[in-house]
């Protein structure tokens, strides 16, 4: 087990792209990445993405057609509390969750672990490791709002998929590619997928 293992998580707010694009992403750069899909996030790849994933019986190929041959995907299902990442034992270098849902982040301010996503972002907050929340909502209630306060209090970071345009992005892709290259940045996690500030 490396240090360099990520957690990427995908719940049910709208977003699929960004979740599908980081994925693929960190696996291009040789990572080992530890999936976990909500149910609720299934149906948002499915609606978003016209891609059926079975949660029951994942395959890497339904949800990335053209998988890369770099790194490793290990699928864990969210109910699943026996996974690795349910322990703060198990080293990892970070936690995503892309796209956040408002719910994820209640139950993440709360300290309710309800299932393997929730636990997985409670022990990276409790073991004062990277944690990063990707939400994709507008607008945002107080509610909203005042739970990702508290996650940002407790060390998670809060990167909401708010795309700049001074990249001056063509395409949908180009939009997405910005964010995650961002996340990416956070991770620690080499990238070239868009023109930095000054350069």
């Amino acid at each position: 087990m490396a240090v360099s293992d990520l957690v990427l998580a995908m719940t049910g707010a709208s977003g699929a792209p960004y979740g599908v694009r980081l994925l693929e992403v960190l696996l291009r750069a040789g990572r080992t990445v530890h999936l976990v899909l909500s149910p609720a996030a299934l149906q948002v790849i499915e609606q978003e993405l016209d891609r059926k994933i079975d949660g029951a019986h994942f395959r890497l190929a339904d949800l990335l057609p053209n998988p890369p041959d770099q790194g490793t995907v290990i699928y864990h299902d969210h109910r699943n509390f026996m996974a690795g990442i349910a322990s703060g034992t198990f080293l990892t270098g970070g936690m995503v969750i892309c796209p956040c849902s408002s719910g994820t982040a209640a139950a993440i301010a709360h300290g309710l672990s309800q299932n393997l996503i929730h636990r997985a972002a409670d022990v990276h907050l409790k073991e004062r490791r990277k944690l990063i929340l990707v939400p994709r909502e507008t607008p945002m209630s107080v509610v909203q709002l005042r739970n990702l306060t508290t996650c940002a209090e407790v060390g998670a970071v809060v990167l909401p998929a708010s795309p700049g345009f001074y990249t001056k992005p063509h395409t949908l892709a180009d939009a997405i590619d910005f964010i995650v290259g961002r996340v990416c940045d956070q991770l620690g996690v080499e990238h070239q997928l868009f023109q930095r500030w000054s350069e």
